[in-house]
């Protein structure tokens, strides 16, 4: 029964995407169905069949042991914040991240991420159909996070058509940065969180075909640049250097947005019980999600619990909601853990709106950004749809 509300969910969340549609007759069917098929099938091949099982399997082994790697650099500055019986939430979660993005950003200097992106989403666009540079952008997000692909892709936004960059724009709600993998398989299943990367990526593609379709021409179907313009290139300490300095600002944005959002919510609690100690932050926002959750094919108890983290998530960000659930993750089901951690599994919230908006600032010109301010709402809307997708899919495989 459960796995029927699952499927029929899906449906549903699909459908959400075509009510909603601004174009609704333009629509390319044949390249969402492409898409879809691609999913599904990365959902089963990765939490199902034997091979795909053991390709995430060492995936996840691989980002526990460099986090467990970032440790000893950790433990030679603060020793006494390692070797202890329970790191706090900096030390294991975030300090990581000093040897993750540098690491990443080396890949990307010598060549060989770029490389990767270039074939894998010229590999996506030959099999869906998809246009040439969205199935890249849609790879390069996977690998670089949203703010980061779009400032590498800044030639491509400037010459794009301004309907293209609404569908960047909303794209760009739903990724994770690979950088952060590691972090997050401190707090979840590692195989949850490495199944949602790929499904987030086809799944931007998809419903950004649904809620905002564009025609592209085959004069248009072309990547402008994937380089620095023949800019200098910067030498490798100065460039190693300024990445180290940008993984240190990074950590102190994520720990000062977790410490602020927490104490926040915590304040509107507190407003809230004034009107009635049953009137919390959980309960409401529990109360919008419930039915996008219980569509995810889940019990009544399971999905109220699954609606206030899918809410919080929206408001605050995935570590919130991956702190409070860390240590009680093994008393849900392993369906409730499965569609939970894919769910989190992506920057969609209200702060990402604004990152995104500011960047597209830096970057387009007037008109194009006021088109991506005009449509904040779709934004949001497709980092849910996307995240509701992504649980529901692989929900259909994880029992």
């Amino acid at each position: 029964m459960y796995f029927i509300i699952n499927l029929l969910g899906v449906v549903v969340f699909l459908a959400i995407g075509v009510l909603l549609s601004k174009k609704r007759k333009e629509i390319q069917w044949r390249c969402v169905g492409a898409l879809l098929l691609l999913n599904v099938f990365i959902a089963w091949f990765l939490t199902t069949f034997p091979i795909g099982r053991d390709i995430v399997s060492g995936a996840a082994a691989g980002f526990v042991w460099l986090v467990s790697v970032a440790y000893d650099g950790i433990a030679f500055a603060f020793p006494d914040w390692v070797h202890v019986e329970q790191m706090n939430f900096f030390t294991s979660a975030l300090l990581p991240i000093l040897l993750v993005v540098p690491l990443f950003d080396i890949l990307t200097y010598i060549g060989i991420l770029p490389f990767v992106i270039r074939w894998i989403g010229k590999a996506l666009a030959f099999i869906t159909r998809t246009p040439k540079f969205e199935s890249f952008f849609a790879i390069e997000m996977m690998f670089l996070g949203n703010t980061e692909a779009l400032a590498v892709s800044t030639l491509q936004l400037k010459r794009m058509k301004a309907d293209r960059n609404l569908t960047l724009a909303m794209m760009s709600m739903s990724c994770v940065t690979a950088a952060l993998i590691g972090v997050y398989t401190k707090m979840m299943p590692a195989e949850f969180i490495l199944t949602a990367v790929p499904l987030n990526c086809i799944n931007a593609l998809i419903v950004s075909n649904l809620l905002h379709p564009v025609r592209v021409s085959e004069k248009e179907d072309v990547i402008a640049t994937l380089d620095d313009n023949g800019a200098e290139r910067q030498p490798f300490f100065s460039f190693l250097g300024n990445s180290i300095l940008g993984a240190g600002r990074l950590v102190l944005i994520i720990c000062a947005n977790v410490i602020a959002f927490v104490a926040l919510a915590a304040l509107i609690d507190k407003l809230l019980v004034l009107i009635h100690p049953s009137v919390t932050l959980e309960n409401i926002l529990g109360c919008i999600m419930f039915p996008f959750a219980w569509l995810l094919g889940l019990d009544a108890g399971e999905a109220f619990q699954l609606a206030q983290y899918m809410g919080t998530k929206l408001i605050t960000n995935e570590f919130v909601v991956m702190l409070n659930v860390k240590d009680i993750m093994a008393d849900f089901s392993v369906h409730m853990q499965g569609v939970l951690t894919v769910f989190i599994t992506s920057f969609a919230n209200f702060s990402t709106v604004g990152m995104i908006i500011g960047c597209f600032k830096g970057i387009v010109d007037e008109d194009k950004n006021d088109l991506i301010s005009r449509n904040v709402g779709y934004m949001l809307l497709s980092g849910i749809l996307v995240s509701l997708l992504s649980a529901g899919i692989a929900g259909l495989f994880i029992w």
